[in-house]
């Protein structure tokens, strides 16, 4: 285990890089409404007292801009013990320009930055910092896009469950006559014993959904995401209320501040709640929202950033599991040098490195910059 360091009781923040990075999809992917050939990636890294934090987010790059030019000012010269009052101030600062999309993960790539900045400082793992209660946490394997063959399916969700994947998630929505036959491929390959779950994101009309949901359940599918759009939270509602036993319905991943988290718990939309550290205001925002959950009485989902993730889920009561999603975990593997791989089935950070446990690969990442 790292020593806990001798730290000056204030830390003040001295610099704050921001990089974004362009990734290739390894062959071309889709889901129920979006089509994609490229992930961005947007890295934050901030330094104080021989130490330097980093933070990521999924994003388009005028998110670094955003950081770069707007955010800064907020993080220079703070001081990096005091995480919360820096979130507050960079909240406070995008107020004319809209908390929802690019300005909260923003906020969410700096956060994570000092949160691994300040556990650095104290010479302990993030998770360690913010209180264990597991070790570990299980992951589900997401992917089975809706541009894969059918051979492409069944061997990549396959291949999780022969890994030790307990759970595996596929894309549904876009051609809902064809839904059917590929969560049956999907079922053959995985076989019996292995979760199955579909994600619509948004794809389908109520009715379609309800229609859907019958139907997937003829191959125990037990989790059915964003069955019609999380804006539509009467819908979401409608299928909690009717879909067939044993099928959680979920949502809350295109959530960004706590006020939507509420009014989605509040209409009793979902059974389980999603997030993401990524666009949520980062670790201070996602331990809200889990409080949030938890104080209604639901599990949580983290949704993708999964080795960002499996750090933070192992403080938080509750958690069901990580998404190990296909494009960011190919990502993270790439550029990170301590990057999340899952084993028997759950993510185990390290507790023998601080913070995340993660440096950039340079080299590497220099081929992919934006």
């Amino acid at each position: 285990m790292f020593k806990r360091n001798s730290v000056h009781p204030e830390a003040p923040v001295r610099a704050l890089r921001v990089s974004a990075f362009q990734i290739p999809t390894d062959r071309p992917e889709s889901d129920g409404t979006l089509e994609w050939h490229r992930t961005t990636i947007v890295i934050v890294e901030v330094s104080a007292s021989g130490c330097t934090g980093l933070g990521y987010t999924y994003a388009d790059l005028a998110t670094a801009s955003l950081i770069d030019q707007h955010l800064r000012p907020c993080v220079l010269q703070a001081d990096a013990m005091c995480v919360a009052g820096i979130w507050q101030r960079m909240v406070t600062s995008i107020r004319n320009l809209g908390r929802p999309g690019i300005a909260s993960m923003a906020i969410s790539a700096v956060d994570s930055a000092l949160w691994d900045l300040k556990a650095r400082l104290l010479g302990v793992p993030l998770a360690t910092l913010l209180g264990p209660v597991t070790a570990s946490v299980p992951a589900y394997g997401s992917g089975g896009f809706t541009s894969y063959s059918l051979p492409e399916l069944r061997q990549q969700l396959g291949g999780w469950a022969a890994d030790g994947l307990r759970f595996v998630k596929m894309k549904v929505g876009r051609d809902p006559q064809r839904d059917p036959e590929r969560v049956q491929a999907a079922r053959e390959a995985i076989g019996p014993h292995t979760r199955l779950f579909v994600d619509g994101n948004g794809g389908y009309t109520r009715k379609e959904a309800l229609q859907m949901a019958g139907a997937f359940a003829e191959y125990d599918v037990r989790w059915f995401e964003e069955p019609v759009s999380s804006d539509d939270l009467p819908g979401l509602r409608l299928l909690r209320d009717r879909a067939p036993a044993g099928m959680s319905i979920a949502a809350g991943e295109y959530g960004y501040d706590l006020p939507y988290f509420r009014r989605m718990l509040e209409a009793e939309a979902v059974d389980v709640l999603q997030a993401d550290a990524t666009r949520c205001g980062g670790v201070t925002g996602f331990l809200r929202a889990a409080a949030l959950a938890q104080a209604h009485c639901l599990p949580l989902s983290a949704h993708t950033a999964p080795t960002l993730h499996g750090n933070i889920c192992c403080a938080i009561p509750g958690v069901q599991h990580v998404e190990y999603f296909h494009d960011h975990h190919r990502i993270e593997q790439l550029l990170f040098d301590g990057a999340l791989r899952p084993r028997a089935g759950d993510l185990h950070p390290d507790f023998s490195r601080p913070g995340l446990g993660l440096s950039l690969k340079k080299s590497e990442a220099k081929k992919y910059a934006a």
